[in-house]
């Protein structure tokens, strides 16, 4: 799969281009919405050099005081969730510090996930702050929507969802569960997701070469992203479906048929 930078929704590109929610048109709301436009909800997640061979033995432990302050963020994240359904009910808008203060959450999430069992793609600890921050190496942006739907908002985080949270359930817990029987009587259950397993045979690749897997982070990124796809989506953050595609890789992908829109320039020189 080629992966490219990362382009922002509403760039410059032909006339016919379909524009992105951030430039006040309208996302559909129908599952027809997940058209070959950029996301709106863009995840990037560089690998730096290679992380310690050992550090992600303790990284739990060193962890520890951003787990609380996000056990306290996530349930103000959902209490401002709970407020901007009812704005969004009623206006049609997400106020938009309340925006700001669930994206910098989920990207709070992001950089800690990243840092630790989620990716354990870097070694640099995550930054205190809710503000994006351009040098660290996982970054989260979500494109503010001028109008997101009334209609919608009632049944998207739980019934259009719906399907994504089947394949979440897969990727990051209980669907991924192992269970050995010891004798009849004595069970070993294993309840982490697919993504669990992944980040485990990579830091075991790290502890033994010193080297971590190439496709498989770019595996484990492209997994972290749909993740966090459909929970900027059940969050109400966006009223773009999340596409059922594993974009694997650093950087989000290019946008589908920007590639042929561009003039081709010939070599200075060339015969035409």
């Amino acid at each position: 799969m080629v992966v490219a930078s990362p382009r922002r929704a509403g760039s410059s590109g032909p006339a016919s281009r379909v524009r992105g929610p951030c430039r006040g048109t309208r996302t559909a709301p129908t599952l027809a919405g997940m058209t070959d436009t950029a996301y709106p909800v863009r995840v990037t997640g560089q690998l730096e050099g290679e992380p310690s061979r050992w550090l992600w033995l303790v990284k739990w432990l060193l962890l520890v005081p951003h787990v609380i302050v996000l056990a306290v963020l996530v349930f103000a994240c959902w209490v401002v969730t709970v407020v901007a359904f009812v704005a969004i009910l009623v206006s049609g808008r997400y106020p938009r510090a309340l925006f700001e203060f669930s994206v910098g959450v989920l990207r709070w999430g992001w950089r800690v996930a990243y840092y630790g069992y989620g990716a354990n793609g870097t070694d640099r600890y995550p930054p205190f702050t809710l503000a994006d921050r351009p040098d660290y190496p996982a970054r989260l942006e979500i494109d503010p929507p001028e109008r997101l739907s009334r209609g919608l908002v009632l049944v998207k985080w739980w019934l259009l969802a719906l399907p994504h949270y089947l394949v979440l359930f897969f990727l990051v817990g209980g669907g991924g569960t192992v269970v050995w029987r010891v004798g009849t009587t004595a069970p070993t259950q294993f309840d982490g997701g697919l993504l669990t397993v992944l980040v485990l045979v990579a830091v075991l690749a790290l502890l033994v070469t010193g080297r971590y897997p190439r496709g498989l982070f770019d595996l484990v990124v492209g997994f972290d992203r749909w993740v966090l796809r459909v929970a900027a989506y059940a969050a109400l953050l966006t009223d773009a479906y999340p596409p059922f595609r594993l974009d694997q890789g650093a950087t989000e992908p290019a946008v589908p048929g920007d590639e042929a829109a561009e003039p081709s320039v010939p070599p200075a020189g060339a015969v035409r």
